[in-house]
């Protein structure tokens, strides 16, 4: 049987890092994990036990294909105590994660053949979602001058339908200020094209708050998610915000692609906003893992990074170690037990000169899989 051209897009690679390192782990070794962006913890206690209740209250079915009206509004309160934003809950949006949320926001907005920029390096499933729509996905390469983030002279006269950014972004955790963030949003719709900000990292950050696209214009697409602050991954659950006229466009495709976001991660997501001393607990231990990423990775020999400004990766240029950064990441799941992520997936033309480090585990996994990589680079020289 014949497949889609739309279907031929690449692996998302950390994907089969992990599955190597399940491999390895099956056949009797251990390994520490720092290739994939996945908070340690688990859900909230709160979550679990808000989830207990509802399912003895009685079963989970539907919801309305917009959210449980109580999560809308928790979440639309969210951006008041976070951005003091005086958000309108009817503009919150509950979705399946927030891969889901990219699903509906690029259909919403963009038509068959439309060009999108996304900046270099960046979340590979950007790529791919587009490709896998019939858009196409337009690498706008980042440079070390502007942290990896994009800036307007990068898209100037390139024809795009939309912008998509993250800030904290993924691999890099750099951040964009508010007039970084501003001179985006205001280039972009200067250009007749969309704006849409991943948020998924928000509530991670170390020296500085993360600014919301929602701080400077209205008129943008916002998405993130319960999986990385709120430590909620599996449970598929995320949000968007859209323009008040967008909302009913949104819904209908909603409606049609995925009903609705879980119900029972819905019930738990709502209890895992007010788990703040939870929360905050995880936050130390991403701080402490932070300072032992800045410490020990150059001196075992990984000294071409920048310190990120949220999220919980670091990303390094090896390009003084390899050219080959998916080969350079076996060898270091191989002989160290280490399972790293190759820039490969974030930026397919430079990616073979960088690897991302996750310390999203604990601090003693963290500290374990360091001593592990400056052994390996010991014996590597």
């Amino acid at each position: 049987m014949r497949t889609s051209s739309r279907s031929d897009v690449d692996p998302f690679i950390v994907m089969d890092v992990m599955e190597a390192a399940r491999a390895a782990e099956a056949a009797g070794r251990h390994v520490i994990h720092m290739e994939v962006g996945q908070p340690g913890t688990g859900a909230p206690q709160a979550a679990i036990r808000a989830l207990s209740a509802a399912m003895e209250a009685g079963p989970l079915g539907y919801t309305v294909a917009l959210g449980l009206p109580a999560l809308r509004a928790r979440i639309a309160r969210l951006y008041g105590e976070w951005y003091n934003v005086d958000l309108d809950p009817a503009r919150v949006i509950v979705t399946p994660g927030a891969s889901g949320g990219f699903i509906l926001a690029f259909n919403a907005l963009f038509d068959s053949g439309d060009r999108v920029g996304i900046g270099a390096p960046g979340y590979p499933s950007y790529r791919q979602i587009l490709k896998g729509l019939g858009f196409q996905p337009v690498d706008l390469p980042t440079a070390d001058a502007h942290r990896l983030q994009p800036v307007p002279s990068d898209f100037a006269g390139m024809d795009l339908a939309g912008l998509l950014v993250a800030s904290p972004a993924n691999p890099t955790g750099t951040m964009l200020d508010r007039p970084a963030m501003a001179a985006l949003i205001e280039a972009t719709q200067g250009a007749g094209a969309s704006f849409i900000s991943d948020e998924i990292y928000h509530g991670i950050e170390y020296e500085a708050k993360a600014v919301s696209a929602l701080e400077v214009s209205d008129d943008v697409y916002v998405i993130n998610s319960f999986s990385k602050y709120f430590s909620m991954t599996g449970w598929r659950v995320g949000w968007m915000v859209v323009p008040e006229d967008h909302v009913r466009v949104v819904e209908r495709i909603a409606q049609n692609m995925f009903i609705c976001a879980p119900h029972a991660s819905q019930v738990a997501a709502l209890a895992a906003m007010d788990a703040g001393e939870e929360l905050e607990a995880n936050m130390d231990v991403y701080r402490a893992n932070r300072a032992l990423m800045l410490d020990e990775l150059p001196r075992a020999g990984f000294d071409r990074i920048a310190p990120p400004d949220g999220a919980f990766y670091v990303y390094a240029d090896v390009s003084d170690l390899t050219d080959n950064s998916r080969a350079f990441a076996a060898e270091i799941l191989d002989q160290a037990g280490v399972a790293v992520t190759p820039g490969l997936d974030f930026d397919p033309v430079r990616g073979h000169r960088t690897l991302r480090f996750s310390y999203a585990r604990s601090t003693a996994d963290i500290a374990e899989g360091l001593q592990r990589l400056s052994d390996f680079m010991a014996k590597r020289r």
